[in-house]
């Protein structure tokens, strides 16, 4: 069992796994190159080798735990007959969701367009050492939503009197996503994943009374599949602030991932059942190193002696110095 499967499951509290949200990204100047030749995000996510390539880039720089395969929550609309294209300073834009192709999917024609995918994770495991994890991730079916029915007004917003006129076609979606996301969750694991994520990145979005709907039990559902099969799995309810009680509590994953809003010593005292994974801001990253040494060695005192796993609470912004990275990542490493 590797380090972060350890502090999953056994709740070990002397391993202090670290990996990072987006390891595999933008600031890295050789995954730079490669994009700046693939201009394709879609293509490159469904390009095997370069995939694989992308994902053990950050492994060979850093002494880190996990690989986070090179890919997007995205992929599970694509897989399911919507076209997704990612602009420049724009983000994903998605076509018209088409009900009838989307009702009319089935899992072998899903396995087969998300075949690259599968193959990249093997390709990963081949290539990475036996002691480290290899994270397969998935969109939580209300985030995917969000993009698949457009229903953000702006960054932070969301269109409320689109969501209600909605409201039974989301609830049909949902089933629907879940079904499909297991599927994808099972195939990543058969080609070598030993973790799962799931990001509910836009969890914060939802109106308090129908974060069980949209967000609790889509979650419980993913949940209790991976549980089910033994695959150990981290839930990223983003954004929800003291909602991640009742989520824990509803929910039950083996980690809780912590976004950057949240109090590190109130989720010590109230998810105490709980690994917990990451909560630091991105941007403190762009400190003088005695303000970031500050920060990491706050969360590490916090988090002492209990199962915690060493990440941000959200993914490297691409402005982020790898020296700089290099420096958190050893301070973690020889942390006492």
């Amino acid at each position: 069992m590797n380090k972060l499967t350890n502090c999953l499951l056994k709740k070990d509290t002397t391993c202090l796994p670290v990996w990072f949200m987006r390891q595999a990204g933008r600031y890295l100047p050789e995954f730079r190159e490669i994009r700046s030749k693939n201009k394709d995000f879609i293509k490159l996510c469904l390009d095997s080798r370069l995939s694989s390539e992308i994902t053990l880039q950050p492994l060979k720089r850093f002494n880190i735990d996990a690989a986070i395969i090179f890919s997007d929550i995205l992929m599970t609309p694509y897989a399911l007959g919507q076209e997704v294209e990612f602009k420049k300073d724009h983000g994903p834009i998605l076509s018209k969701l088409s009900l009838d192709k989307f009702n009319n999917n089935n899992h072998e024609n899903f396995k087969n367009k998300l075949n690259p995918v599968y193959e990249a994770i093997k390709i990963t495991r081949l290539n990475l050492k036996k002691e480290k994890s290899l994270i397969g991730f998935i969109g939580a079916p209300w985030t995917l939503i969000v993009y698949m029915l457009g229903l953000k007004q702006d960054k932070e917003k969301i269109d409320l009197e689109k969501l209600k006129k909605s409201e039974k076609l989301i609830n049909d979606i949902i089933n629907n996503l879940v079904d499909y996301l297991c599927l994808h969750v099972e195939q990543q694991v058969k080609a070598g994943a030993d973790t799962i994520q799931i990001f509910d990145s836009w969890a914060g979005l939802i109106p308090e009374n129908k974060l069980i709907d949209y967000c609790y039990k889509p979650n419980k559902k993913i949940v209790e599949f991976c549980k089910k099969n033994k695959i150990p799995v981290i839930c990223f309810p983003r954004n929800i602030n003291k909602n991640y009680l009742d989520f824990a509590d509803f929910v039950k994953p083996d980690g809780l991932s912590l976004d950057y809003t949240i109090d590190p010593e109130w989720a010590r005292d109230k998810l105490k059942n709980f690994t917990l994974q990451g909560g630091i801001d991105p941007k403190i990253l762009f400190e003088k190193d005695n303000v970031i040494f500050k920060e990491v060695d706050k969360y590490l005192d916090i988090f002492k002696n209990f199962p915690y796993i060493f990440n941000l609470g959200h993914g490297l912004l691409p402005e982020t110095n790898p020296d700089t990275l290099q420096k958190v990542i050893d301070r973690v490493n020889n942390f006492k």
